[in-house]
């Protein structure tokens, strides 16, 4: 992809990106006090996304961009009144923009042709608003004939919501007037909303420059006078029933954030794979210390040799954890993207919902924040249409009329947990089995346990509603949501109780750049299993196993642990000794001991895809080099927990 392309696409996805949440704030605030300022925002941010659009050549994108504009120009004139259809029209647009940068991704040239011309219909349908005062006889009209078509607007609006309107009249020193300005607008800003800037002529002596600042405010003069020194007159009174609160604008800061680059993360990943080959150097060099020492002691050049092998393993680790840390997001980013979906398709659907989130400042990799976007799409889509009840229903069983989701995120370890908790109604565990033998998933004489039922619901095309909505997560996408977190290295898992909620937990390790892993041997093969999986490890002998319910079980301080000889899963004759070793991976009841013959140690690597040939291999998670460029395979370990785990042959949901 090309530099101009990657930027484009950047560039565009922040603008998307803002221009969601002003839409958001427009749609909290416009039956109240909607802040122009919004309006105003939302207005430059697509005017620069048409620019943007216009100089990379996308004719399609710099059209459409060109239209909602155009829409937004009649808004912050006063010409067009905001209802809910005229911000699920801005949405709806925003969800096209979207698609259109993805087709860009792709090398495609979105056809919006159809997008525009509605664009064009739903503009002529709206009926202008020519609510407003006459503002002859209030205003002089050496005023209003400066006033541009915005500024009477927000002249207009004012006046009708009973603020006061003033005019400042100022002089400043020709050569500091910039700052000067500057500063008396930022005090203007504190007490209302500055309407218009106009320079005068009249009565300003040489070297000097004047203005007359036309504002509003919700403050008596008096108090405004206290704040700003002046010359104030009042053009229109200040009606006493105003709400100092509607019209208060917050200060928005001109400073730039110039400490700060936009860094692509496919620049990062080549550094990463740079330090990982580095990682097999630093190790060659530590392993020929060693071999040195054993020839010849410890000589001054061995002694010279072991100093260097340190100060690079110690400089290295520290580039390594520089270069991770900058791939760190905070899952806060994630929150914001999908508060706005709750927000929004929980009234398209009559559902109020609070949304509540802890945990915002955690921290994960980029490039696992992006790919676990969709999973969690799914997730919070699902507790909107399956799990949150209507406002009636929710009376009629004694809740609060407002359904609540909360979104939770804390580090575990090298974990990140990602919890999607909802007040509603619960999984009926009675519709899954119904459907799982429906389905022929499973034997109506079977006997499984609650977890093992709501697993089925990860079954692809798996669903308990009758009919399935556009925002529906539950049957479509669930499986993809486990398929997607195992290829992550992570897992998923589910609490439900009827009628009071569910909690789907997303369990993930932070980065998949270089990792610690447990090298160990089965039979003549050696295997890596990532740390992060790994709980303890225990030396047993044979006839510690026990078998229960088919199972091989080893008791663990009290407890029952199932376990799985690693050499009976990928078919390698192991070695027929009594002594075995278990790595104990996994968390809480998804524990299983993986029996192996020999723990050899801890190695850093580099996972290396498998490629598409070998894409979805039961067992393995990628391959990393190791020693004497040696290849292994590094195990996943959640596939192969869930097929040990299973209590069933026939079950095949997972």
């Amino acid at each position: 992809m090309k530099a101009s392309k990657k930027e484009f696409i950047a560039e565009s996805e922040d603008l998307l990106f803002e221009c969601q949440q002003f839409v958001l704030e427009i749609q909290d605030t416009y039956q109240t006090a909607l802040n122009p300022d919004t309006i105003n925002a939302l207005f430059r941010a697509m005017h620069t996304l048409k620019g943007l659009s216009g100089l990379f050549g996308s004719k399609g994108i710099t059209d459409l961009s060109h239209g909602l504009e155009t829409l937004l120009d009649d808004v912050r004139l006063g010409k067009v009144n905001i209802n809910e259809e005229f911000v699920h029209f801005l949405f709806k647009n925003l969800d096209v923009l979207k698609t259109a940068i993805d087709a860009i991704r792709e090398d495609k040239e979105p056809d919006l042709n159809s997008q525009i011309e509605e664009i064009k219909s739903f503009r002529a349908s709206l009926k202008e608003n020519t609510e407003g005062p006459d503002l002859k006889g209030l205003i002089s009209d050496s005023i209003l004939k400066v006033l541009s078509e915005y500024e009477e607007h927000r002249l207009k609006t004012n006046i009708l919501n009973g603020n006061g309107i003033y005019l400042l009249k100022v002089i400043f020193d020709l050569s500091t007037f910039d700052t000067s300005l500057e500063e008396i607008t930022k005090k203007i800003k504190k007490q209302g909303e500055l309407i218009s800037t106009l320079p005068v002529s009249e009565n300003v002596p040489d070297g000097s420059i004047g203005f007359n600042l036309m504002f509003a405010s919700t403050n008596p003069l008096d108090e405004i006078k206290a704040d700003i020194e002046g010359e104030i007159e009042t053009l229109v009174q200040l009606k006493k029933n105003s709400h100092p609160a509607s019209s208060k604008k917050q200060e928005q800061s001109l400073k730039s954030t110039t400490t700060t680059v936009r860094v692509d993360i496919d620049k990062l990943d080549r550094i990463l794979n740079t330090i990982g080959e580095l990682t097999l150097a630093k190790d060659a060099v530590k392993r020929i210390g060693i071999e040195l020492s054993e020839m010849y002691s410890h000589t001054p050049f061995v002694r010279d040799v072991y100093k260097i092998s340190q100060t690079l393993e110690r400089r290295l680790a520290e580039l390594q954890d520089e270069v991770l840390e900058i791939r760190m997001v905070p899952v806060g980013q994630l929150f914001s993207r999908l508060a706005q979906v709750i927000r929004r398709f929980s009234r398209e659907i009559g559902k109020e919902i609070d949304l509540v989130m802890y945990g915002e400042d955690t921290e994960l990799d980029k490039s696992l924040a992006e790919e676990i976007v969709d999973p969690l799409m799914h997730l919070v889509r699902n507790s909107i249409d399956h799990g949150i009840e209507l406002p009636e229903e929710r009376i009629r069983k004694g809740k609060a009329e407002h359904g609540k989701i909360a979104l939770k995120a804390y580090q575990k370890g090298n974990y990140v947990v990602i919890e999607v908790i909802d007040d509603g109604r619960g999984i009926d565990l009675d519709k899954v089995r119904a459907k799982a033998i429906e389905k022929g998933l499973l034997d109506t004489s079977t006997k499984i346990d609650e977890r093992e039922l709501i697993n089925f619901i990860f079954a692809p095309g798996f669903s308990t509603k009758d009919v399935i909505s556009e925002i529906s997560g539950r049957g479509v996408g669930m499986d993809v949501v486990k398929e997607k977190l195992a290829a992550l290295g992570g897992f998923t898992e589910i609490y439900t109780k009827k009628d009071e909620g569910t909690t789907f937990t997303l369990t993930l390790p932070i980065t998949l750049a270089i990792i610690k892993a447990l090298v160990v041997r089965v039979g003549d093969m050696r295997f890596a299993i990532p740390l992060t999986a790994i709980s303890e490890t225990i030396a047993l002998e044979k006839n510690d196993l026990q078998t229960v319910e088919w199972r091989e079980v080893f008791y663990l301080r009290g407890e029952m642990l199932p376990v799985k000889n690693l050499g009976n899963v990928f078919n390698i004759e192991t070695t027929d000794e009594e002594m075995l070793f278990a790595v104990v991976v996994g968390f809480g009841r998804r524990k299983l001991g993986i029996l192996v013959d020999q723990i050899i140690g801890q190695q850093e690597i580099v996972i290396k895809s498998l490629g598409d040939y070998l894409k979805g291999l039961f067992g393995f998670a990628g391959a990393a080099e190791i020693g004497r460029h040696e290849v292994i395979l590094v195990l996943d370990v959640e596939s192969i927990i869930e097929r040990a785990l299973l209590r069933y042959e026939g079950v095949t949901h997972v």
